[in-house]
């Protein structure tokens, strides 16, 4: 990637893929409850009358070298900045953002695209 120009574009496409990632890994639980009761055994008909359960695909394991990539980019930015790519990662409306923000749309925009702008100089400065 040393000969990879980082653009703005380039790092909010990053984050989108990341965000999606974070969606794809599995839920947190609570070590230590179990259940005690055993296993239910359905018949042929039961398991055909059950709602089929959506199929889970997990993230690769590039997508999350790239997520944990991410990761230490956010710390090059302020806290606020790092909401607002978030938000916009996660494809958040932008009349969502503009009230968190209390801010209007155009400021808004200018933020997140200077947040981009910063992470995309600082990795063309690391590769150069």
């Amino acid at each position: 990637m040393a000969d990879h120009i980082w653009t703005a574009e380039d790092v909010a496409d990053h984050f989108e893929e990341a965000f999606r990632t974070l969606r794809k890994l599995p839920p947190v639980k609570v070590q230590g409850y179990f259940s005690a009761w055993p296993q239910i055994v359905r018949t042929d008909r039961e398991i055909l009358a059950m709602e089929p359960e959506p199929m889970r695909v997990w993230p690769s394991a590039s997508a999350i070298t790239r997520l944990e990539q991410t990761f230490d980019w956010v710390l090059w930015i302020g806290e606020d900045e790092r909401r607002l790519i978030w938000w916009r990662a996660a494809r958040r409306p932008w009349k969502e953002i503009t009230y968190e923000l209390g801010v209007n749309r155009s400021t808004a925009w200018r933020q997140h695209k200077l947040a981009l702008t910063k992470i995309a100089t600082r990795l063309n400065a690391a590769a150069a």
